[in-house]
């Protein structure tokens, strides 16, 4: 039977759920269980998808078009399985299920509450993932305890023990120990109070993972276990870690998995752990020998975890090549006036990445830093967005199509170079027109991007609703522009790129959502290769990765 993992948090938001639920999971991985992950969000919105990334961040994009949280980004790298829509359930979205079943009849005039009925929704939507390929489920309540939203979670995954068993089910409890300097003491309190609260809604936890910036001692170990009725054992300290990926290691150090594994009854004998390729993965991660700088540059800046994805696949990259990436945040509405004023500000960048987005702020900004690429042969990758933007700078200033512009940004401009397809044009709902999710790509031979992939068919996710103009295809061919992979009937631009140019490539899909820490995306790869050659004069691929460690790691170029 499978067997069900539910992490929970208090006290504050932003401990570290996410990445203590990541690391759970990629530690029972390596025992050779078959693990999936889930994350269940309290707020009203049925997704992320509308909502500013200045709310939430990142909107994750799943292969079968799912628009969840940012999380579920930190799962598929850490567990490395492809992770669907039904791995985010919103508030919004269960309220919106049970709705309809409503108007349908499906309740047979009953009165719809939240216990039964919200409750049972919640709940089916977990038993969906327990499917008979799959050992351990793990899944992540957001919200902390004590927020009035997040009240039917609980109660849902407190029914669920009951449900399925007690050996079946584990509760991890995420919580605070902060230091406090002018008494110089770890304080418990936060944690006894979190505890308490999550206790009166009827959950006790089998776990507690303790976040501090400094490992608990026994005593506090002790005091926690004592007032908080779990064994000394279960109290898991979880300090800031180097690098995200170390903290599996700490994780296991602490014994998180083992007594994981003997709550829910799991032969630690039949399933050993192995972390000889994680411990290699560590090990070349803190023994970077030499730096990049790469420029991503964007229009919500102030929060990095807009650009999440984007970042972790560029710190791949350079793990690939034993590099560390340093990424310089740059505001797309003020390149014009760096370029202008302060050109020494873009000149120390050995690379760009110019990432997906909407609406018209920054656009301009995005179209300049382009073209500054284009002309001064800096490398540059362009996502979604930035394979548009690419396109119109291309169009306006080689291609001589004065005024070009997206449709999106400019309707009356007399050049829409991108543009919504025809059949796009009637429909309202703000998902209807969006190309979402895993789409193919035929590549074109002998193209940096073929070479990159070293594949002539790829499948990459998508989050957009304009698309490169057919119309204007071959006015941009014809003034050298490549267009190196479309849809397989032809007709729609994926990849674009300048055969005389170190590395110029836009890909109208977003490949941040497919890197993983060993085995970084083609297109970051080769984006970071070519700003390794510009930075250091040397072809980054003669890098002896193999004198960094002595595991048997892949370091394939391929996927």
């Amino acid at each position: 039977m499978t067997k069900h993992i539910f992490v929970t948090g208090g006290v504050t938001s932003s401990l570290g759920k996410g990445l203590t639920a990541s690391s759970l999971g990629r530690l029972l991985k390596q025992r050779g269980l078959r693990v999936t992950m889930q994350k269940l969000d309290p707020y009203l919105n049925v997704d992320p998808g509308t909502m500013n990334p200045f709310e939430h961040g990142e909107v994750f994009v799943t292969y079968d078009g799912g628009e969840t949280d940012l999380d579920l980004g930190h799962y598929e790298r850490f567990i490395d399985i492809d992770l669907s829509r039904s791995s985010n359930a919103t508030t919004g979205a269960i309220y919106q299920s049970i709705l309809s079943m409503e108007r349908r009849g499906d309740y047979l005039g009953k009165t719809v509450q939240v216990i039964p009925h919200v409750t049972d929704e919640i709940k089916r939507r977990i038993r969906a993932l327990s499917t008979e390929d799959i050992d351990v489920v793990i899944t992540e309540v957001g919200g902390t305890v004590g927020d009035i939203e997040i009240l039917p979670f609980l109660e849902a995954i407190r029914q669920f023990r009951k449900d399925v068993g007690r050996d079946n089910v584990c509760y991890v409890h995420v919580t605070l120990v902060p230091y406090l300097g002018p008494s110089g003491e770890q304080k418990t309190k936060p944690t006894q109070h979190s505890v308490t609260e999550l206790r009166g809604r009827g959950i006790q936890p089998d776990v507690i993972v303790c976040r501090s910036d400094r490992s608990l001692s026994l005593g506090v170990k002790r005091k926690i276990s004592h007032l908080c009725d779990v064994p000394p054992e279960a109290v898991v300290s979880a300090i800031d870690a180097e690098t995200l990926y170390e903290i599996p290691l700490v994780m296991h150090e602490e014994g998180l998995d083992t007594y994981v594994c003997d709550i829910l009854r799991i032969d630690r004998n039949q399933h050993p752990i192995d972390l000889t390729k994680w411990e290699a993965l560590v090990h070349r991660i803190k023994h970077l020998d030499t730096s990049v700088r790469v420029g991503v540059i964007g229009k919500y800046i102030s929060l990095p975890d807009a650009y999440l994805s984007v970042v972790e696949s560029l710190r791949h990259a350079g793990y690939h090549f034993g590099a560390r990436v340093d990424v310089d945040w740059i505001q797309a509405e003020l390149v014009p006036d760096l370029l202008a004023k302060s050109p020494a500000r873009m000149s120390e960048l050995d690379g760009i990445v110019i990432p997906g987005g909407f609406g018209e702020r920054g656009i301009e900004g995005k179209i300049a830093a382009a073209g500054w690429s284009r002309t001064t042969n800096v490398p540059c990758l362009g996502l979604c967005l930035g394979l548009q933007v690419m396109t119109i700078e291309y169009a306006r200033n080689v291609a001589g199509l004065e005024g070009a512009n997206s449709g999106e940004i400019d309707p009356a401009s007399p050049h829409r170079v991108i543009d919504l397809m025809d059949e796009q044009r009637n429909i309202v709902d703000m998902g209807g027109t969006m190309r979402l999710g895993l789409y193919p790509a035929r590549l074109e031979p002998g193209t940096q991007v073929a070479k990159a992939y070293d594949e002539s068919v790829v499948y990459e996710r998508h989050r957009h609703r304009y698309e490169v103009n057919p119309r204007y295809r071959r006015r941009l061919e014809e003034a050298g522009l490549v267009f190196s992979g479309s849809s397989p009937d032809g007709r729609l631009a994926e990849f674009i790129e300048l055969p005389d140019h170190p590395f110029w490539v836009g890909t109208q899909g977003h490949p941040e959502f497919l890197s993983r820490p060993d085995r970084p995306h083609p297109l970051f790869r080769e984006l970071v290769g070519a700003a390794l050659e510009r930075e250091e004069g040397r072809n980054p691929h003669l890098i002896d990765l193999a004198a960094l460690d002595s595991a048997d790691v892949d370091h394939s170029r391929q996927r």
